[in-house]
């Protein structure tokens, strides 16, 4: 199989909604195994960016929120959007520094994943944030946030035990552990 080659043929393509967040289209396609089918497609406007902020007591930054999508509380690490064609660096340091007041000056790349690749193109981008300093938080006028230092252990319980249940969150504090454990 020629991994390069889409196996997929698009007959017509039409976009059924569009807001500054996020566009949906529908494809009528051709299935790799030759049938017709429709598609639909979410395309994410900006990068979704996540921080994990590492203190010296090896504690993580979570964050507390309502979610609208899902209908309930939530604990993440610190999440946002980063405009495609901007530094995703200078994205995190922004969402950190407005959700929690912290400044981080050492930062390391530790993922990028795409969080849902059957039906949308949206991808993270998650960073390692150390040698912090706290300063002032200013979130956006549609956050409502509850900021808290936690153990890195207990956060990684809180994700064995499903407490913990948003992606980027997850796969975050679980490739950390993995860097932890083979001593980044």
């Amino acid at each position: 199989m020629d991994t390069n080659k889409n196996p997929w043929q698009i007959l017509t393509e039409k976009e059924v909604y569009d807001n500054p967040w996020i566009n949906v289209k529908e494809f009528d396609v051709i299935n790799p195994g030759g049938g017709k089918g429709i598609y639909g497609k979410v395309h994410f406007k900006n990068l979704a960016i996540g921080i994990i902020a590492l203190n010296e007591y090896n504690q993580i930054a979570l964050i507390g929120q309502y979610r609208f999508p899902i209908e309930q509380y939530s604990w993440e690490i610190p999440e946002g959007g980063g405009l495609h064609g901007i530094d995703p660096l200078i994205s995190a340091q922004r969402e950190l520094q407005e959700e929690t007041g912290l400044v981080a000056n050492n930062w390391t790349k530790i993922l990028e994943m795409h969080l849902s690749n059957s039906v949308s193109d949206e991808l993270a981008i998650v960073y390692l944030a150390t040698s912090l300093e706290q300063q002032q938080a200013s979130p956006e006028e549609s956050e409502s946030l509850e900021f808290k230092w936690v153990a890195f252990e207990e956060a990684l319980q809180w994700v064995m035990e499903n407490k913990i249940t948003d992606s980027i969150s997850v796969a975050a504090i679980l490739k950390l552990k993995i860097l932890q454990t083979v001593k980044i």
